[in-house]
């Protein structure tokens, strides 16, 4: 009887011990698991998207860069997964400050400003538009007399401004590369070049082919090109050297992917643009022969034109 008793017991003791390991072990799964499911859940959680300034040579008013660059830099931070904040500048010496401070991460340049923040920044370039050049041209009245660039040794030129690129800095170097003496106005914008043209208050004016004939019928007819320049490299898409190698190449992809879409090509033609295409710092060097750094600025003075108009 004793013997069976002690039996009994033992069997529920083990029974116990049983049950208790078994409740440690569903324990320490569930813990585990527990552990295992945050664990997890840390790992796929989105890390934050590395934030970059993308400045905009300011061609144009601010709220109109930032209406028409938004929607591309909105895709393309959304496919490299990059934060892409619009900036640009009040006026072009405020824009290249900023340059020459390295605030913009990433940055949309002319091709002067490339050459010449390249070497002081070190900003490198990621693309360009695909064949695309940009070329100036220098105008005359229809009926004056001037049949080459060097009939114009002596006389005043009308320009934009003297940081305009291929409207006033092309033609300039090119004037001071072949010795041909002359004095530089700055009258604000393409419009003002050929209007003061068209009226006869300067002989000759630097413009570009697009915005000579957007021009209205009653000013063009009047005007006429004497001599267009060479091709030179366009604008720069750059990154400053502080942006590192992946993203440099997550960046360079992503811009050359908005190519090979409906919508990236839509978007860039937005800006004006046709496609896009990887360049190299040599694709440049056609604007470093232009020595564009010897050119001489003269303090902007639209007092005399306004007073002849």
């Amino acid at each position: 009887m004793y013997l069976l008793i002690a039996k009994v017991i033992n069997i529920v003791k083990c029974r116990h011990r049983a049950v208790a390991a078994s409740l440690l072990l569903s324990t320490s799964l569930g813990l585990s698991l527990f552990a295992w499911s945050v664990s997890a859940a840390e790992g796929t959680s989105p890390t934050p998207a590395e934030t970059l300034v993308f400045g905009v040579v300011p061609q144009q008013a601010a709220s109109t860069l930032a209406k028409a660059w938004g929607p591309l830099l909105k895709q393309l931070s959304q496919n490299a997964k990059i934060d892409l904040r619009f900036a640009t500048a009040p006026d072009i010496p405020t824009f290249e400050a900023r340059l020459a401070k390295g605030e913009y991460d990433v940055a949309y340049m002319n091709p002067h400003h490339y050459t010449q923040f390249h070497q002081s920044q070190g900003y490198q370039a990621l693309v360009k538009e695909q064949d695309k050049k940009l070329k100036g041209i220098i105008v005359v009245a229809k009926d004056a007399s001037f049949k080459s660039l060097n009939d114009l040794a002596g006389e005043t030129i009308a320009f934009p401004a003297p940081g305009a690129f291929a409207a006033s800095m092309i033609p300039r170097a090119n004037l001071k590369q072949r010795s041909i003496d002359f004095k530089p106005q700055y009258v604000g914008s393409h419009d003002s070049v050929y209007l003061a043209v068209s009226q006869g208050l300067f002989n000759a004016g630097g413009g570009v082919g697009r915005t000579f004939n957007n021009l209205p019928i009653a000013t063009q007819s009047k005007l006429r090109i004497l001599w267009t320049t060479p091709k030179y490299t366009p604008h720069a898409i750059a990154v400053h050297p502080r942006i590192s190698d992946p993203t440099r190449k997550i960046l360079t992809a992503e811009l050359m992917a908005l190519s090979q879409s409906v919508l990236g090509l839509s978007l860039l033609n937005n800006l004006g643009f046709k496609r896009l295409e990887p360049a190299v710092d040599s694709d440049w060097d056609d604007v470093r022969a232009l020595e564009l750094q010897q050119l001489s600025v003269p303090v902007i003075d639209e007092t005399s034109l306004q007073e002849q108009r």
